[in-house]
């Protein structure tokens, strides 16, 4: 579930052009704004002082994000760059705590939303400290399967190496070793460079 746009905008939302690698927000930035997509693709992730990245999250059109902290107080708990060209709606943090307020079923669902982000957190969290580098991919591979709906038939993955890598704390010389191991194994089609799951 969205957030209706005509309620968004009825609540004073704006909507904003951002070019792929455009920043969206700063890790550690003060949260003023819900956001939520119309079209293309933004990535929550944190990095350190050598450039390593950790993926929190990939965000796609109708997908809100930025919202956990704006119920405690906090700065943004990491960065949200646009990694496609993206149309995305600011809601200021007061008009949505407003709607939450006038709207049960909406507050309703962010109550279920936050519930499914910590069970997910937790279950990576699991997958990274206690998993061989196949399961994590595996289980990232699965989740993002879960998340488009589709569970019996192969389908693209839409994310580089790099990026896999990235998501699953992984080294890239990691995830192509892997990788290879499972077309071995028919665990995945690779075509054109193209990962089928």
């Amino acid at each position: 579930m969205q957030i209706d746009i005509d309620l968004l905008y009825s609540y004073g939302a704006v909507a904003k052009k951002y070019i792929k690698n455009e920043i969206v927000f700063d890790e550690d930035e003060v949260a003023h704004f819900y956001f939520q997509i119309i079209d293309g693709s933004v990535r929550l992730f944190n990095s350190n002082d050598e450039g390593k990245e950790f993926t929190q999250g990939i965000f796609c059109c109708g997908d809100g994000f930025g919202e956990p902290p704006l119920f405690i107080n906090e700065t943004y708990p990491s960065k949200a760059v646009a990694i496609l060209d993206s149309t995305i709606i600011k809601l200021s943090k007061e008009k949505f705590l407003k709607i939450l307020d006038e709207y049960p079923s909406i507050q309703k669902y962010f109550l279920v939303l936050m519930a499914q982000k910590i069970h997910a957190k937790s279950r990576t969290s699991k997958e990274i400290i206690n998993q061989k580098p196949e399961f994590r991919i595996i289980a990232f591979l699965n989740s993002f399967k879960k998340k488009s709906g589709s569970s019996s038939e192969k389908i693209l993955i839409p994310y580089t190496r790099q990026e896999i890598a990235n998501y699953t704390g992984l080294r890239v010389e990691t995830v192509i070793r892997v990788f290879t191991k499972m077309k071995e194994t028919n665990k995945v089609e690779i075509t054109n460079h193209k990962i089928y799951y």
